[in-house]
């Protein structure tokens, strides 16, 4: 079997990076992928149309790292998210900025996104396998091959652990990495969850399944004690289990603590004060004073919640607007402004879009990647244990490190890089 400088495992946005940048500075390079084609898993982020980072501000990029951000100090300094945009656009794939500074490609599909990585490896000189890794082989506190299942053994240098986490495993992701890492004794913090549906108590986001929210203000608290651990304001989607959609996702990674109970508050109109808000209901009811109030409300809300609101209000539907009261008109006011729900649990890691957890970030030396335990064994992308918000953080953490990974590695065996 050929022996390679560097072997990268995993064909994702990590893994692609790593493997690409290693061989553009002359190293020889095999990025081994068990799928037929590579980033399976990336050409169904964004909703197909792949959010590939987020133009923020270096401070706003770590404030929405919740899980080890310290830790990427030093990747993302060498390569961060003007880098990723700088990358792509000079790689043929040009990029818009849109709401909450989310970075997409113009042509809206996450394949042009992909097709620029794959032609990325190609013409850095990378050697792909398609075979599925089986194990690591290391002597004496280094690594010297890869297992497969089909090919044996592949000697190498240094490899690259770019897996992925244990979400969406029919993309491939199916926490192969975790158990590479704990066989040559690296610690692995439990693999959860994160940026996940959740599922809320009650059938009430069952009978508005489908309903897609913008605009809409949130806030977590935490049932006991009232305090407020999360504030968001975008879009979200009612489910026949609960909720999901972007401004959920990103709340259920705050939702930490399994001994802790949890409530979600909607602000269906963020943009009107209570006060304001009384003030359009009551120009709606003076347009509809002889109708029942199941059938006033329709300029003010979507169809499919109407039924919801009309029943946290206790007023029966076919009571005649002009004999509400106004007490039960600042009621319904209320409710809208603050429109509750408990949390009774998260949807299995296989539709969480991120795992949260991995491998320890104390056994990896930060400015390399490379592991503190077994020399030339490194780490990138979501097997680590740091996690993002949605909204393009958790790709540029994969970019990140695995841009890190891969120059650190081939600089390791000699080569300069000009990065």
């Amino acid at each position: 079997m050929t022996a390679y400088d560097i072997v990268v495992i995993g064909g994702g946005p990590a893994g692609m990076m790593a493997a690409g940048s290693a061989a553009s500075t002359g190293a020889s390079v095999a990025l081994i992928e068990k799928n037929p084609r590579n980033g399976k898993k990336l050409l169904i982020t964004g909703k197909g149309r792949c959010n590939v980072t987020n133009d923020c501000t270096r401070d706003g990029f770590f404030a929405n790292v919740p899980v080890n951000p310290k830790f990427l100090f030093s990747s993302f300094a060498r390569f961060s998210n003007r880098d990723v945009m700088e990358f792509f656009e000079g790689h043929g794939v040009p990029l818009k900025v849109e709401r909450g500074n989310r970075v997409f490609p113009v042509s809206d599909k996450a394949a042009d996104v992909n097709n620029a990585l794959i032609g990325f490896c190609r013409q850095s000189g990378v050697h792909v396998i398609r075979d599925t890794v089986t194990g690591l082989t290391a002597q004496n506190g280094s690594i010297t091959g890869v297992q497969t299942r089909d090919g044996g053994e592949v000697p190498c240098s240094c490899c690259i652990v770019a897996t992925g986490g244990k979400s969406y495993p029919l993309t491939g992701s199916t926490g192969d990495g975790y158990l590479f890492a704990r066989s040559v004794g690296h610690t692995v913090v439990s693999p959860k969850p994160s940026l996940v549906p959740l599922v809320i108590e009650g059938k009430e986001c069952a009978e508005a399944q489908g309903l897609s929210l913008k605009n809409v203000a949130i806030r977590v608290t935490e049932a006991d004690s009232g305090r407020v651990i999360y504030k968001d304001f975008g879009e979200m989607l009612f489910t026949h289990f609960g909720m999901s959609g972007p401004v959920i996702l990103s709340a259920s990674s705050h939702m930490r603590d399994p001994s802790k109970r949890y409530r979600i508050s909607i602000d269906l109109k963020p943009a009107l004060s209570l006060e304001q808000l009384d003030s359009r209901i009551q120009r709606d009811f003076s347009e509809n004073i002889n109708k029942d109030f199941v059938n006033s409300l329709s300029k003010l809300l979507p169809q499919k919640i109407i039924s919801v609101i009309i029943k946290r209000t206790g007023i029966p539907y076919t009571t005649k607007v002009n004999s509400i009261r106004r007490e039960q008109r600042l009621a319904l006011a209320g409710i809208l402004k603050n429109l509750e729900f408990t949390v009774t649990g998260f949807r299995p890691i296989d539709e969480a879009i991120i795992t949260s957890g991995g491998v320890s970030v104390g056994e990896i030396d930060p400015k390399t990647m490379q592991s503190r335990l077994i020399e030339g064994l490194y780490f990138a992308g979501e097997v680590i244990d740091v996690d993002a918000h949605t909204g393009g953080f958790n790709l540029q953490i994969a970019f990140s490190t695995g841009r890190c990974a891969g120059i650190a590695a081939a600089e390791r065996m000699g080569y300069y890089s000009y990065d």
